[in-house]
């Protein structure tokens, strides 16, 4: 009986091996796999080593266990360090070029955008993460908005029994930090039971440099500003997502998910500046700080089902969610003006309260039906609520007494529904594969911003949908399927985030303020997109991109006073040629070299100026893994970013250099391991204005990316073969993407 477990296991095994397509079949990591252990009559354990990138053509997926420093980084670093993801000094991420990345975590949406997005994501420790989506051209079946996706998976074992793993890592820089991680998973039967749980703590600064010019209608120089920002903070986060399935039947499971996100951020804000005439003497100085805390609750609440009718691929996918997300803000910020003698001209104190809340409903379904000859349809339907309050008071402080001030205070109100249909159809021969799709959604929005004695009350409505075809062709260039060429179209939609609607003007500084703009309208693109791939060494894409209502954060000058807002410029194109090689020059060497090339226009006037502008980008990210013995491997990367514009500014070209070493302890379950960030410290901004009427600044902006990192990992539980669920994307895929 024991020798026939062994042949029928045996026989699985080798049924599994031989069903990867080739494109799994040829990555260049498994040249060197670690062997098979410890088969015994019981069970069959197996090690090996995840390749770090496996290049599909629709998607690239990056196993982040590979990731030696990814245990002691947080989800924002871990993405950072991701081939084809660029993160700029705002926290906006874009992926192989390509900005307004719509972010899913498990499929969910995070609903959240821009400063918000990037401290969720700083929330998440590395050692929560098992893999990480990053999909060019998203079909049909998947939200128009954004202008690629990023899926980030968690860590779920579901194996037989109890299992999990640990880790814990410090990071030093000019301050300290940590990440630790809990996964934990338990299978019984029909049940399964899963967790992460994640703790945060991070202290960092920021350090801003302005030199800010000032010119009359002739071009001539009359003032120049000094501005010096320091900011200081420390943020600590907890993170945990619960979950169980039950399958009820052999072909029906049943899905229930929590999560919970609490964070507390505590900074110190304060600047320092001199103005300066025309002949640079000193005419005044100023100095001020903020001390701010806030302080929020994200509740997340998922029920899905998956039910399959048979076994040749039709099923019914479905489900709803809730979040609610509850912030609050209170920053105090005092200001001082002297004369250059040092005499002091004036003083003034005042205070924002800022307390917000988001009520998110969404519900989806997806069907799929195969039909003959490598065929099949999808289709389904989606359907979001999204309430969101927010209300700033300003308060005027003389001594204890704190006085509300109507005329800076704002009470904004949003509601949008959204409701999406979409149909998809696939087919393939010996040869050629085709997908084309066609996504439907209507939008409606209602903001209000409240008024009161010394503020007229305002309100608008927009009601808009939009058609959102796709198309994929693909053509197996050899019987192997080792050469492939593929050609995709797309049009996708960027809806401002709630926040940019807003039309609240915030303080940042003596000479800074902050706006959104009720009259925004949601940006579209269009793409096509010519693709080649090698097996696994080589990947290729040369991409057109056009861009209307182009979404653009503007800076107008009015006397000394720079005041940031969105608005909607006449548009703009991208021209990229991205290319990936992957393979191992030796057994114990693993590298992946990424270059884009990008030629990025616009074309539109912002205030009073006309902005015409092109500029050339490169993009270089070189990556080398290292297997030094069975139980020591290391990494070693850079990334180069040639200028770049955003906006109406121009960065100039900056590297980073990182890298790792890891040793294997307690027979492979546990890891110690070392990394360091930015060797040089030389990710550093450089910043200039363009298109400013009468004015121009010079930018320095620096952090702490500096950093060595210590972390240790474990596993524990029994590795045995088992069957996994496949989870599909849920409701939760667009909204949190505009909360800003």
């Amino acid at each position: 009986m024991k020798k026939t477990s062994i042949i029928l296991l045996s026989a699985l095994l080798s049924m599994q091996t031989m069903a990867q397509t080739p494109a799994t079949q040829n990555k260049p990591a498994e040249k060197v796999p670690e062997k098979a252990k410890d088969i015994n009559l019981n069970e069959v354990v197996i090690q090996s080593k995840k390749p770090l990138i496996v290049q599909e053509i629709d998607k690239t997926v990056v196993n982040v266990e590979a990731m030696i420093s990814a245990a002691a980084s947080n989800t924002l670093e871990v993405l950072e360090k991701t081939p084809g993801v660029s993160i700029n000094s705002n926290g906006e991420i874009s992926l192989n070029g390509r900005s307004g990345v719509l972010v899913l975590i498990d499929g969910k949406n995070t609903y959240m955008s821009g400063q918000d997005l990037a401290a969720y994501l700083k929330s998440l420790p590395g050692g929560n993460l098992d893999k990480i989506e990053l999909i060019d051209n998203p079909s049909a079946k998947y939200d128009a908005s954004g202008n690629a996706i990023i899926n980030i998976k968690l860590k779920k074992n579901r194996i037989g029994g109890f299992t999990g793993n640990i880790s814990a890592g410090v990071s030093l820089g000019r301050y300290a930090r940590n990440n630790d991680a809990v996964n934990l998973n338990y299978n019984y039967k029909k049940l399964n039971l899963f967790a992460n749980l994640g703790y945060n703590y991070e202290r960092n600064y920021r350090k801003d440099h302005f030199d800010r010019r000032f010119f009359d209608e002739g071009g001539r120089l009359i003032s120049t500003v000094d501005l010096q920002n320091n900011l200081v903070y420390n943020d600590r986060s907890l993170n945990a997502n619960f979950g169980m399935d039950y399958s009820a039947t052999s072909k029906t499971v049943y899905g229930l998910i929590f999560n919970v996100n609490k964070g507390e951020r505590n900074g110190m804000f304060d600047y320092e500046s001199s103005d300066f005439n025309a002949n640079h003497q000193l005419e005044r100085t100023g100095k001020g700080d903020t001390k701010a805390k806030d302080s929020r609750t994200n509740l997340g609440f998922n029920f899905n089902l998956q039910h399959k009718f048979d076994n040749k691929g039709k099923e019914l996918s479905a489900d709803i969610n809730y979040l609610n997300y509850q912030s609050k803000g209170n920053q105090a910020l005092q200001n001082f003006t002297y004369a250059p003698e040092g005499a002091l001209l004036g003083h003034e104190k005042f205070r924002y309260v800022i307390p917000a809340g988001i009520d998110i409903y969404t519900a989806k379904a997806d069907y799929v039906h195969p039909l003959k000859n490598k065929a099949r349809f999808e289709a389904g339907f989606k359907s979001s609520i999204v309430d969101n309050d927010n209300l700033n008071k300003f308060y005027n402080v003389n001594g204890a007494e704190q006085t509300i001030d109507n005329s800076k205070s704002n009470h904004f109100k949003y509601h949008e529904n959204i409701n999406a249909v979409y149909l998809n159809g696939q087919k393939s021969w010996k040869r050629l594969g085709v997908q084309f799709g066609l996504r439907t959604e209507n939008t409606l929005v209602r903001g209000k911003q409240l008024g009161n004695d010394a503020v007229q009350g305002s309100a608008f409505t927009k009601n808009y949908t939009g058609l959102f075809p796709s198309a994929y062709i693909s053509y197996k260039l050899d019987s192997l399927g080792n050469n492939t060429l593929g050609l995709m179209a797309v049009r996708r939609i960027s809806r401002p985030n709630y926040q940019l609607l807003n039309p609240f003007l915030f303080y940042r500084d003596q000479y800074s303020y902050t706006s959104g703009n009720p009259l925004l309208n949601p940006q579209y693109q269009s793409r096509i997109e010519l693709k080649y791939q090698h097996k696994q060494f080589l990947n290729m894409g040369l991409s057109y991109n056009k861009f209307s209502n182009l979404i653009f954060q503007t800076t107008e000058a009015v006397n000394d006073i720079f005041t940031t807002r969105p608005k909607n410029i006449a548009g703009g194109f991208m021209l990229l040629l991205n290319t990936t090689v992957s393979t191992s020059p030796a057994e114990w060497w693993y590298l992946n070299y990424t270059a884009r090339l990008s030629k990025i226009g616009m074309n539109g006037r912002v205030y009073t100026e006309n902005l015409h502008f092109n500029v050339n980008i490169l993009r270089l990210e070189v990556n080398n893994y290292f297997t030094i013995s069975p139980t020591w491997s290391a990494e070693l990367g850079g990334y180069y970013a040639s200028r770049d514009m955003n906006g109406q500014t121009l960065t100039k070209g900056m590297y980073r250099v990182n890298g790792g070493i890891q040793k294997k302890i307690l027979k492979r379950k546990g890891s110690m391991r070392v990394a360091f960030d930015d060797l040089f410290h030389s990710w550093i901004y450089n910043n200039q204005s363009l298109s400013l009427k009468q004015s121009e600044y010079f930018q320095t902006s620096e952090s702490d990316t500096q950093r060595i990192s210590f972390a240790m990992t474990y596993r524990f539980g029994k590795d045995t073969f088992a069957r996994k669920r496949r989870h599909n994307n849920n409701a939760s895929d667009e909204e949190k993407g505009r909360i800003d």
